[in-house]
């Protein structure tokens, strides 16, 4: 007998919902780990390509990326060549920021001019290419003029019952981290591969394999910094008792290569819930123990209940309220080093006027470094604290103008790697 023509459109409804909310977490997830966390204001993603790192709650999934952003639909593409649609956006931005740190106790006050033009390619309709380089340069010649560049690549399709997902990025950086408290080049390549499939109106599996390289290769204060080659694996059995309620329980594999360092592998148990009483308020809550093993080095297994949580409510039309809490373990940046990070934030959205909106951004993020060549002793403790101000306004139909306010503070056990930094600026974008 052929299938129902409208129970399977409800069918394929209801899978596109599940992996719409599934795509969500990714973004979250992807914004802790993708780089490390940097000292200056970020930029907004849609016109940089990046995602600020570690502000942000989720659980640390290396190379799960969010989607390239996806002008609206009735916005017609400056070029189109068959297929391909091709829609410029550039942005400059302006920042003054005193206390910056250019070297470990060194805190410097410059201006940063910034521009980042780009271009998004949406090939056809499964794939979007967006390509971003950002010209940076400093008023203060301690430090280094630079060039990064963001390209991401993302691509879905539908197989039968499953929707797979493909995400290939590649991200130089070179700005002042606060891990290292200097400016630091970095170049990630990060590809993710997931696959979701409904087996029934209540049941679901969600696959997914991840594979991050990062490569930074130099030294700061007198410590190597590592390479490290990332593979991972996260796959989920998804239970939706209600469409308000759903839970899900996971396990997953880490191995970590590290360059000049000892090897580790980690094993994840994972359960999660989320809940959405109506459509102003949604409700996510992660818990999982990850067993942590540093190979040959004789250290003993690292356990460690790590969690996440998120929130987001929709107060009123005008307002939007998300607060996130988590805690993840992941290699440092330093030889035989591993960070342990929990994390508090929250953020305000507020339209004053139909073109003008405020945002305030606020957290507080608590850091741990264990060594892990003779055991896990601890050897540096940061407590740090941020918030940031975002007054922007839509200029014409595609532009945007912005200035922002940003202070972040870092206290440290180490010598050198404590700082205070207070940064203002304004924005000018467009997207064609």
């Amino acid at each position: 007998m052929a299938p129902n023509p409208h129970l399977r459109a409800l069918f394929m409804l209801n899978l596109r919902g599940l992996v719409f909310r599934f795509a969500c977490l990714v973004i979250c997830f992807w914004k802790v780990s993708i780089l490390a966390q940097g000292v200056l204001a970020p930029p907004p993603f849609d016109f940089s390509g990046i995602a600020p790192a570690a502000r942000t709650t989720g659980t640390n999934q290396p190379g799960e990326l969010p989607p390239a952003v996806v002008p609206a639909s009735e916005n017609q593409p400056l070029f189109q060549v068959g297929p391909i649609q091709m829609y410029p956006h550039f942005l400059y931005r302006f920042l003054y920021g005193d206390g910056i740190p250019a070297s470990p106790g060194q805190h410097i006050n410059t201006v940063i001019n910034e521009l980042y033009p780009g271009i998004l390619l949406v090939l056809g309709n499964h794939w979007r290419l967006d390509y971003t380089p950002t010209l940076r340069l400093y008023s203060d010649d301690r430090f280094r003029d630079t060039t990064d560049h963001a390209v991401n690549l993302t691509g879905s399709t539908t197989y039968e019952n499953w929707l797979v997902g493909f995400s290939q990025a590649y991200v130089s950086s070179s700005q002042p981290l606060i891990e290292t408290a200097t400016q630091t080049e970095q170049q990630n390549y990060a590809t993710a591969i997931n696959a979701t499939c409904k087996l029934n109106t209540k049941l679901s599996i969600e696959l997914a394999a991840n594979q991050t390289f990062n490569f930074v290769g130099q030294q700061t204060a007198g410590q190597v910094l590592i390479d490290s080659l990332v593979w991972s694996t996260m796959n989920w059995l998804d239970y939706q008792f209600s469409p308000e309620f759903s839970t899900a329980i996971g396990a997953g594999f880490t191995y970590d290569s590290l360059k000049g360092s000892t090897d580790m592998t980690s094993e994840d148990l994972q359960a999660r819930l989320i809940f959405r009483p109506g459509e102003k308020l949604s409700i996510s809550v992660s818990d999982r123990m990850e067993i942590r093993q540093v190979i040959i080095s004789g250290a003993p297994d690292l356990i460690t209940p790590i969690f996440g949580v998120s929130a987001q409510y929709q107060l009123f039309e005008q307002t939007s309220f998300s607060l996130g809490a988590n805690r993840v373990v992941s290699p440092s940046l330093f030889l035989n080093e591993i960070t342990e990070t929990t994390s508090i934030n929250a953020s305000v959205r507020q339209r004053i006027v139909k073109r003008l909106f405020l945002d305030l951004t606020g957290g507080y993020t608590k850091t741990s470094y264990h060594e892990t060549f003779f055991g896990f002793d601890l050897s540096r403790q940061d407590d740090g604290t941020f918030f940031n101000a975002r007054l922007s306004a839509a200029l014409l139909k595609r532009g945007t103008a912005a200035i922002f306010y940003q202070t972040n503070e870092n206290t440290s056990t180490a010598s050198g790697f404590a700082f205070s930094s207070t940064q203002v600026g304004f924005e000018l974008g467009y997207r064609f």
